[in-house]
């Protein structure tokens, strides 16, 4: 059975493959806002507010204007802050963990119809490079870059790489001016150093997930 899904993979990525017509890839820009957690990190633990921003590619792989593979390059802000809203005056309710990516989300985007304004959805996996890390007034030293002097190798260091699998649904104007909501799974560890038998905390012996949710523009070019 594992044999046929491969081979079934294999052959769908094939044929998938002999349809991309990279003669016709249009090219663009696109930013938005993200709205970002993470899962089994912090304590306490609160949204982030920032924002994305790059290029995209817009490849065809049928000739119907009606499916695509959507590369894009861009910033990509994440982290979370301590702003949980039960923990209002604790200590850490003011920390930032900020996250700071070159991120590289690789779309399969379907629009409904061949109609030249219309909604579409998109899907696929997103890789995350880290290019930056700031934590700000952390409720403990082990949520830091450099950890507690006690503890040297636990820290709050982000992983340097993370993926993760997103979802977004939008519409077209004209195939040139294009509104989408997204969400990104992290599938990775972001915060794999930290651990109970530092913390205290039994939620950090589980994987640190980072989920962001956003809204983005993209402009089309000709």
């Amino acid at each position: 059975m594992k044999r046929l899904l491969i081979g079934t993979a294999l052959l769908a990525f094939i044929n998938l493959s002999a349809q991309v017509d990279f003669s016709s890839t249009r090219f663009g820009i696109t930013g938005g806002y993200n709205y970002s957690r993470v899962q089994n990190a912090h304590n306490p633990s609160g949204p982030r507010h920032t924002l994305q921003g790059g290029f995209l590619a817009l490849i065809p792989v049928d000739r119907n204007d009606q499916f695509y593979i959507q590369p894009e390059v861009v910033y990509y802000g994440a982290g979370e802050t301590g702003k949980d809203k039960n923990n209002k005056g604790s200590a850490g309710y003011d920390a930032v963990y900020a996250n700071s990516y070159i991120s590289v989300p690789l779309y399969f985007k379907g629009y409904f119809s061949e109609a030249e304004s219309e909604f579409f959805g998109m899907a696929g996996p997103r890789f995350d490079f880290l290019i930056n890390q700031k934590v700000e007034n952390p409720a403990r030293q082990v949520y830091t870059v450099e950890g507690d002097a006690k503890y040297p190798g636990i820290n709050g260091k982000a992983a340097g790489f993370g993926w993760g699998v997103g979802l977004g649904i939008g519409f077209s104007y004209k195939r040139k001016l294009e509104l989408a909501g997204r969400y990104d799974l992290g599938i990775s560890n972001t915060y794999p150093d930290l651990v109970e038998s530092y913390t205290g905390d039994p939620n950090t012996e589980k994987k640190k997930s980072q989920q962001v949710a956003s809204v983005t523009l993209s402009y089309i070019f000709d």
